[in-house]
């Protein structure tokens, strides 16, 4: 990117820099013809987009290297290396051609045969029936299949099936021995037969049990905010308001090897490779067809059961190629080409990129962007451009029209695109057991509740689209396989905007790094009430307490005290900057850190850096700034003991005499703290002392509270920590905690809540317990 940047001439990028959307057309065909002279452009094409057999194969089949890891894999199995075995067979199905033959068999047949034997004996039945299938599929005529099949469902309890699969074995084995040995296994079978038989579940995709079949909403535009979506009626809390599939997505690169590369839920073992390239897995049979197309092999291998139905546009089939562009470009500008690549299926004209802006309705963000994002944004659209030429249509025009459509295209997906998440805690299957809380230890408390939001996916949604951002939201997005999901979070009134949070809350950052993360990563400034208004969050967040020990008032840096004085909703009578409109918060009463001056018409206070907002007392920042600071190496020394799993023990003291410390300077309700009084509840789980451990994470959650509101999911994720806690210690009171983070998780995710969050089921049965 940097060399084709380099080789750009200093007047188109004056050119770059002063366009707007109605230059493109001309400007890309400037650029366009400036690249089709260059050798460079021609060498990156060739690489990113050449032929399978005329490059090294990044992306493509391998039967070589397929066939040294079958082997490898089958010594790690003789060893007893059964890991080390699983990731070699894996990755041997990943290169396998599927027209591949080794000893008289297909060799992906053979493989999942092999991989299948290594489940059965690793306990994985279930994995071992999927992948026994699998075979058959391409190799029914295969009677060691036949057999290991039978081996497992006799394992399973399933035994009609059992015995037509060893059966049907028997029929197929060509030596005498084999038969007779087959024959014994029917036998045994037989008396060792019981009546009951459990049939394994069948895999469905998980459905959405309530739909937003009632709820009507309209798209509005406000002079603030453009186009927005509002209901026409009020709409209680936790209703399910919006269910939409996404119109393209693209898995991010970190999480191709952890998750699937269809649905974006994590892999199983048993992963599924992509029928003619080595870059996708796909936890199903069914994601690999629907991101594939269907599956072309010789109809001699393929079995009578081997019937997918495609149910959309395959969105990887024109990557599949064994090409490398898919792997190489930046995740955002895959997810273009999928967006074209449907668009023209749709229309079914393959010569133009038509005009996507028609099709998508998105906004764009162009104009707004810095001259080194135009820049890049007319690269890579040349470049994919010329990529969907090589490996989608060979009719696609290499034009100014075209480009110019990218360019948009990429600019709608910087600002339109929806991150798809995945929360990811700490769960394991010795929850189950009733006498787990009896035997916690080592902080297995904060760990099995400890949640992480990860991004797995890039998506464009076109409805979804439509809501507005609000650092104070009323809907909350979630995701179950690729379906977005938006739910109320309070009762919201006929005719109320509905608004989500596009990253950024109140009580996760205070206003001015909001208001920079909205406008370098969405190009507006954000003008909800959380931003327009005071609101105590923003002001204790990060604040200092006032010198004066009985004031309860919160002290501003220069920077926080400069956001507020720029709050924008000032009505045009005051002329004094420093007196803004005031926002009082659910349960938060802000004159308690501030001195407020009240009127017949509105609330405002004086903001001044430096001084206290209550009672004006002066606070000297420089030296209890490197106060704090020395008082934070204290607490990351003890969080790096946690992480390296050290002994914490010696630190602890340090730490708590810091929490002093931090206390008296910072605010009370200072987020900072509460993350001090966090990291101590870690450690105090660490040691298995269970007692602080919960004073200290109820002091955290205090705070936070106060921050966030006390319904807010992020209370919900605290709760979950300290029900765990309370929980180890027999406290009973646990199951108020519980029954509240329930609820705060039912008002956020309605009946999916414990599919998101498995660990509060767990919780809920060990409430349960108590009660009776």
């Amino acid at each position: 990117m940097e060399k084709l940047k380099c080789v750009v001439p200093e007047r188109l990028k004056r050119r770059v820099e002063e366009s707007h959307i109605d230059d493109l057309p001309s400007l890309s065909s400037s650029l366009l013809q400036l690249f089709l002279s260059l050798p460079q452009i021609h060498q990156l094409i060739s690489e990113l987009a050449a032929e399978p057999s005329t490059q090294a194969g990044l992306c493509g089949k391998n039967e070589g290297a397929a066939l040294d890891l079958k082997q490898k894999g089958n010594q790690c199995y003789s060893s007893g290396d059964h890991s080390q075995a699983l990731r070699c067979y894996s990755q041997a199905l990943r290169l396998a051609p599927i027209d591949a033959h080794h000893t008289g068999k297909n060799l992906v047949a053979t493989l999942y045969l092999n991989r299948a034997s290594l489940f059965h004996k690793m306990g994985l039945p279930m994995e071992s029936l999927r992948d026994c299938s699998r075979a058959l599929e391409i190799s029914p005529c295969y009677p060691k299949v036949w057999y290991r099949r039978g081996k497992v469902n006799a394992t399973l309890g399933n035994y009609e099936d059992s015995v037509h699969d060893l059966s049907v074995a028997k029929d197929m084995e060509p030596s005498i021995g084999g038969k007779k040995q087959i024959e014994r296994e029917l036998d045994m079978l037989a008396r060792h037969h019981e009546k009951t038989t459990a049939k394994p579940a069948s895999q469905k995709s998980v459905e959405i049990p309530d739909v937003p079949s009632e709820i009507k909403l309209q798209c509005v535009k406000t002079p603030d905010k453009g186009r927005g979506m509002v209901s026409q009626f009020d709409i209680p809390q936790a209703s399910l308001i919006h269910a939409e599939e996404p119109y393209a997505v693209v898995i991010l690169k970190h999480c191709r090897e952890t998750h699937c590369h269809y649905c974006l839920n994590e892999l199983p073992a048993d992963t599924i490779p992509c029928i003619s390239c080595s870059l996708p897995l796909y936890c199903s049979q069914h994601c690999q067809v629907q991101a594939g197309g269907p599956i072309h092999i010789p109809d001699t291998m393929v079995g009578s059961n081997f019937k997918p139905t495609l149910e959309c546009i395959p969105e990887h089939k024109h990557e599949c190629q064994g090409v490398h562009w898919p792997a190489i470009l930046p995740s955002d500008v895959v997810l273009a080409g999928r967006v074209v690549v449907k668009t023209m299926e749709q229309k079914g004209q393959f010569t133009d990129v038509p005009n996507l802006s028609e099709t998508l309705g998105l906004c764009e963000s162009y104009s707004k962007m810095s001259p080194e994002s135009k820049l890049e944004l007319h690269i890579y659209s040349i470049v994919l451009l010329f990529c969907l030429h090589h490996s989608f249509s060979s009719e696609l025009s290499i034009n100014g029209d075209s480009a110019s459509q990218i360019v948009i295209l990429l600019s709608q997906i910087r600002v339109n695109s929806i991150a798809v998440v995945r929360m990811r805690s700490n769960t394991n299957d010795s929850y189950d057991q009733q006498d787990w809380f009896q035997n916690f230890s080592f902080g297995e408390a904060e760990a099995a509740s400890s949640v992480e939001q990860v991004r797995v996916g890039q998506a464009l949604y076109k409805a979804a689209s439509l809501f507005n951002h609000s650092c104070l939201p009323n809907i909350h997005a979630y995701f179950m396989s690729r379906t977005l999901l938006l739910r109320t979070t309070e009762f919201v009134s006929g005719g109320c905007a509905l608004e989500l949070s596009y990253g950024p809350q109140v009580g996760q950052w205070d206003c001015k790094d909001r208001l920079r993360f909205l406008e370098e990563e969405y190009f507006f400034r954000c003008w909800c009430c959380g931003c327009s208004e005071v609101n105590e969050s923003d002001l204790v967040i990060s604040g200092f307490c006032c010198v004066n020990p009985n004031c309860s008032g919160v002290v501003l840096d220069n920077l926080v005290a400069n956001c507020e004085k720029q709050k924008p909703n000032v009505p045009e009578t005051i002329s004094n900057k420093s007196h803004l409109q005031v926002h009082e918060l659910k349960d938060i009463d802000i004159k308690k850190v501030a001195q407020i001056s009240l009127d017949q018409t509105q609330s405002s206070f004086h903001v001044d850096s430096g001084y206290c907002l209550k009672c004006g007392s002066y606070c000297n920042f420089a030296s209890r700034s490197k106060e704090v600071k020395k008082a934070w190496t204290d607490f990351r020394r003890l969080q790096d003991s946690i992480a390296s799993k050290d002994t914490c023990s010696t630190n602890l003291p340090d730490a708590l005499r810091s929490l002093g410390l931090l206390r008296s300077i910072l605010h009370a309700y200072n987020k900072g703290i509460a993350e001090a009084e966090d990291i101590l509840a870690k450690a105090f789980c660490f040691i298995g002392d269970f007692e602080p451990a919960r004073d200290h994470c109820k002091a955290s959650i205090e705070i936070l509270e106060k921050l966030y509101g006390p319904n807010h999911i992020a209370i919900g994720y605290e709760l979950a920590k300290l029900a765990s806690i309370q929980l180890a210690l027999g406290d009973c009171t646990a199951v108020y905690k519980i029954n509240r983070l329930s609820a705060i998780f039912s008002t956020y995710y309605g009946p999916h809540a414990g599919i998101i969050f498995p660990y509060l089921l767990v919780l809920e049965r060990e409430r349960s317990r108590i009660i009776q």
